[in-house]
């Protein structure tokens, strides 16, 4: 009769029930007697009321705001218990919330600060490497494909491109070589997009090829290509009016970035850390062997 009794779930949620109030009992600080006090503001209230018209494009009605009021009391209540219950102590999603909210305050910090023309210049020549106009490409090109030529692909290419040679600029190079999905000619084309176009090997060696002239084979990865480059552009650091907004979102940023890291060192100031060393497995082995 006991042990039925003791697996009974009512007496289970009594005992959970009795232990929560006690952990309360223990918690919390407050006099019973003296009650908290929970003010909502008038500044709260037109943030409910504007939420709301924001949401459904129209005001809330009477009844609707005191629903409003009513959940952002509950939500108070609840708030004050659990942290006087100490539900907030080592909950990860609590802590990682906390933190980005301190981050928030290091990012407003450094939002205040409006960059000048000089700063955004001076952080575009300092990382060049993120903000380059590419080498571009203007060429014509002849595929070959490797399967149809097999052993004849050598002579083949030396063939058509003394043709193509000879020809020069009157060349129909549509009606040349064999069918290839890309076009067979190409303006401004950027260094990356040949890359993904032909592949990174095509793309390395066009910077070598003297413009005006037929080369080749040059291989890519569908086979191999005569290369015709007709112009080339070399590539540079733009000017700041041309990428103006790029570099204001990277120096923001890297600002950012910046308080943040300075923010914290300085809250660091306050505490002494110390990480203890796990033990290690070899450790753990030897403990228990002399067991």
């Amino acid at each position: 009769m006991l042990k039925k009794f003791l697996r009974e779930p009512l007496l289970h949620f009594l005992l959970l029930g009795a232990a929560i109030f006690a952990a309360y009992s223990f918690a919390s600080k407050r006099s019973s007697t003296e009650p908290g006090k929970i003010v909502i503001t008038q500044g709260q209230v037109e943030s409910l009321a504007t939420g709301f018209a924001r949401t459904w494009q129209r005001p809330p009605t009477d009844q609707e705001l005191t629903g409003l009021l009513r959940d952002r009391v509950r939500e108070e209540v609840y708030y004050r218990e659990a942290l006087a219950l100490g539900l907030d102590k080592d909950d990860t999603v609590i802590r990682r919330r906390l933190r980005q909210k301190m981050e928030f305050v290091s990012d407003d910090l450094a939002a205040q600060a409006e960059p000048t023309d000089a700063d955004l210049n001076a952080y575009l020549q300092a990382h060049a490497d993120k903000f380059p106009v590419e080498q571009r490409f203007t060429f014509r090109q002849v595929y070959l494909n490797p399967d149809k030529h097999r052993a004849t692909l050598a002579g083949d290419s030396a063939r058509l491109l003394a043709q193509l040679k000879q020809s020069g600029d009157n060349a129909d190079v549509s009606t040349l070589g064999d069918t290839f999905l890309l076009e067979h000619h190409f303006t401004a084309l950027p260094a990356s997009e040949i890359a993904k176009q032909f592949g990174e090997q095509f793309a390395a060696k066009l910077p070598e090829l003297p413009p005006g002239q037929w080369q080749g084979p040059i291989e890519s990865g569908y086979g191999v290509h005569l290369v015709k480059v007709t112009e080339r552009s070399e590539g540079r650091l733009p000017a700041l009016a041309d990428v103006r907004q790029v570099v204001r979102r990277e120096s923001d940023n890297a600002r950012r970035q910046k308080a943040n890291e300075q923010f914290f060192q300085e809250l660091l100031k306050r505490y002494v850390v110390t990480i203890e060393q796990p033990k290690l497995a070899s450790d753990q082995t030897r403990l228990k062997k002399t067991e």
